[in-house]
């Protein structure tokens, strides 16, 4: 039976909009972003993998891809985002020595030749894709034999506070969906991705306001951008009643902001091999 993707529920053209209004402070705020970041670091300690050239997908303001120049001091580094400013913010990771290579697009039509890249990581950028079986073909195009796909994303359970607070108070989309580790799993294997390997893992920022919660998420450009949010101004009112229910999720004397946080790998198998064991690509 044929795969159908989820109808687009992103707003792309608000989350860019969004993005590049938040690039100038996004990392004064980007505290868990930071964090979930450094893991993914972390991880290509594992990989024995020295990419000839490397892409940081949805780059932001870069991180990422200080880590691979870093790391990989004879890679080809490429850094894409849709949003312009963020790009400018990333850039900067380059220097006069170690040319970065910044593309502006769209993680779902990438601007590269098929078969380019060897290593594609993305941190925190998957979850505002609108038709991930797209993004994960995109991901798989560009990828060589013998490349690998590692990635961070959110999963259901994230900001749950605050989509039960607002539920109590209208019916409309106030948080943005993110989707379980076992489709995207499957995902990725009907893309083309051999050995994928997903685990999850908990991690709550606290907060005395909830308006301080709602602050942080305007300036990191990931409030609502859901086609189906509601047009307009929420009224004070209704902010209030929102502040009012989520104060039932109090805890010693702060609210909690769960994020669910999502890890994933893929390898693209070489076709010419009958089979690639997984711990020949991994270093013990």
């Amino acid at each position: 039976m044929p795969f159908h993707p989820e109808p687009p529920v992103i707003d792309k053209a608000l989350a860019r909009l969004s993005f590049n209004r938040a690039a100038d402070g996004y990392d004064d705020v980007a505290l868990l972003q930071r964090e979930v970041g450094a893991r993914l670091l972390e991880r290509l300690d594992y990989i024995r993998l020295r990419p000839e050239a490397a892409l940081d997908l949805g780059c932001g303001t870069g991180q990422i891809t200080k880590g691979l120049l870093g790391r990989y001091p004879k890679a080809r580094v490429y850094a894409l985002d849709f949003a312009e400013r963020m790009l400018r913010h990333a850039r900067k990771q380059g220097r006069w020595r170690r040319r970065l290579h910044c593309l502006c697009g769209d993680m779902e039509s990438l601007p590269l030749a098929d078969a380019s890249i060897d290593m594609l990581c993305s941190n925190l950028a998957f979850q505002w894709a609108t038709d991930r079986e797209r993004l994960f073909a995109e991901c798989r195009r560009v990828l060589r034999p013998g490349g690998v796909l590692m990635f961070t994303t959110f999963g259901p359970d994230t900001l749950h506070e605050l989509r039960d607070a607002w539920r109590q108070v209208d019916g409309m989309a106030h948080v943005n969906p993110f989707v379980d580790m076992h489709d995207i799993g499957d995902e990725l294997m009907r893309a083309g991705f051999g050995d994928p390997v997903m685990d999850v893992e908990r991690m709550t920022l606290t907060y005395a306001e909830v308006l301080e919660l709602m602050r942080d998420l305007k300036q990191l450009g990931a409030h609502n951008v859901l086609s189906a949010r509601r047009r307009g101004l929420t009224g004070k009112a209704g902010l209030q009643a929102m502040a009012e229910a989520y104060e039932g999720f109090r805890q010693d004397g702060r609210l909690p902001a769960s994020y669910e946080v999502v890890h994933g790998q893929g390898w693209i198998i070489d076709p010419t091999q009958r089979q690639v064991p997984l711990d020949s690509l991994l270093q013990r």
